[in-house]
């Protein structure tokens, strides 16, 4: 089969997964306007290399077809425990490093070019453009070397072996080798290499590609997305949270500590790396910085200026000009940032959920689906109505609902509503509350 077909049904297989075209627009439209060194840094593992290869680079090509050049930093750890056992090499690590001799560094240097140059020709198989970089991205110094032996830690990241490639079109595929000045090749952890070389290109995605497809709760089911600023907290205080996902949440949010607040990093599998980044739905683990999530109970807490435009741009509709002189607050949830809002009255002593919006370049980020959690904590009783065609509010809206009824134009939903005669009348109202946006 020839490069090009290939290809074509890659693309083929790959769009299949996905949502709408709608929504692979809008994310193709918001990664195309990034510098071409901002879109992306990929961390691939050994173990990934090893065991799903192919799936990996299908999405790597996929993305260079569609006009984006990830910048791809990778491990080796499970070939080097192979080769060094092979070698009669006794594994020996200080907290969680590898003890590097001179004659670990030797099977280290073999085992890492070997498995970079097996991913850049297995990418240039498919027809994708790929480069390989094997030194000259890290400049490094002794992390401790009577405890580490040749072990490095990154004092600087020269981006220009980077840059060379991104301008001819081709992925960067770095190995996770260090040198000092004087030329010594060094060992460095990939996970560290990874962090350095995102603070130094503050890009848009960081992706953990793995095995396990994302971040996993305590019944084993991924975490769909983590708004730190909201979340954090809660989530570190879980009794499930075993050491080693404690530990890596950690790393995450010093890391997106440090870059800015559009940056978010995603944890999925190869297969899955399109539909996480082309889709609201995703397919991983989205971990964002996020913003914190305000609850006030009257206008005046609130700049209704701001969130006016957050819902007009919200639902591409205007808002009635007396909008918040007529509505009767309740309660309302608004982001840091107005990037996404809740707004509740009271009817007849029950919560109703009149607006729920959320920004264009904040859709798919978990940033909604953080501030509605916070609102439903606070809420155990709610009712809303949203119309039909909404194809986004209503995927999200059954699953969150506990009963629902189609009307002519609108659908009503509820969750903590008991009795009948309570129900029908909060879905009477939904079938005669006047509209506030204009058609």
């Amino acid at each position: 089969m020839d490069a090009h077909k290939h290809m074509r049904q890659t693309i083929v297989r790959l769009l299949s997964n996905m949502a709408s075209a709608k929504e692979i627009q809008q994310y193709l439209k918001r990664f195309s306007k990034l510098d071409a060194k901002r879109f992306a840094v990929v961390k691939v593992g050994g173990a990934v290399l090893r065991d799903d290869l192919e799936a990996l680079t299908s999405s790597l090509a996929f993305l260079q077809q569609v006009g984006l050049t990830p910048i791809v930093v990778h491990g080796a750890g499970p070939q080097l425990d192979t080769e060094l056992a092979a070698a009669g090499i006794a594994k020996k690590t200080v907290k969680g490093l590898r003890v590097t001799s001179a004659e670990t560094l030797a099977i280290v240097r073999r085992v890492t070019q070997s498995e970079n140059l097996r991913l850049v020709e297995a990418l240039q198989q498919v027809g994708a453009r790929a480069t390989s970089v094997l030194s000259g991205v890290f400049e490094a110094d002794f992390l401790g070397r009577r405890t580490y032996g040749l072990v490095g830690k990154v004092t600087r990241v020269n981006l220009a072996p980077i840059e060379a490639s991104l301008n001819a079109g081709s992925v960067p595929v770095i190995a996770s080798l260090g040198e000092t000045a004087g030329g010594q090749i060094l060992n460095v952890n990939a996970d560290f290499a990874a962090n350095e070389l995102v603070q130094a290109l503050q890009p848009y995605k960081i992706i953990f590609l793995t095995g396990t497809g994302g971040l996993l709760d305590g019944e084993g089911r991924v975490i769909d997305s983590i708004n730190l600023g909201t979340d954090y907290e809660a989530l570190m205080a879980q009794p499930w949270l075993h050491s080693g996902m404690r530990v890596k949440i950690e790393q995450i949010k010093a890391l997106l500590d440090r870059l800015p607040l559009t940056s978010s990093v995603s944890i999925t599998r190869p297969a899955e790396l399109a539909k996480e980044l082309f889709t609201h739905r995703g397919s991983g683990t989205l971990v964002r910085r996020g913003e914190r999530v305000r609850r006030c109970t009257r206008w005046s807490q609130i700049d209704t200026r701001r969130l006016r435009a957050l819902i007009e741009s919200s639902f591409g509709r205007t808002l009635l000009p007396d909008y918040f002189e007529r509505t009767r607050l309740y309660r309302a949830y608004v982001s840091a940032n107005y990037r996404a809002a809740l707004i509740l009255t009271l009817e007849d002593g029950v919560p109703y959920l009149d607006k729920f919006a959320v920004a264009e370049d904040a859709q798919g980020e978990g940033l909604g689906r953080a501030a509605w959690q916070v609102m439903r904590a606070e809420n155990p009783i709610l009712f809303w109505r949203s119309r039909h065609g909404n194809p986004v509010n209503n995927e999200f809206y059954f699953a969150e609902a506990e009963g629902c009824l189609k009307q002519p134009r609108w659908t009503a939903f509820w969750y903590g509503l008991d009795g009948w005669d309570r129900i029908a009348a909060c879905v009477e109202h939904c079938r005669t509350r006047p509209a506030t946006l204009m058609e």
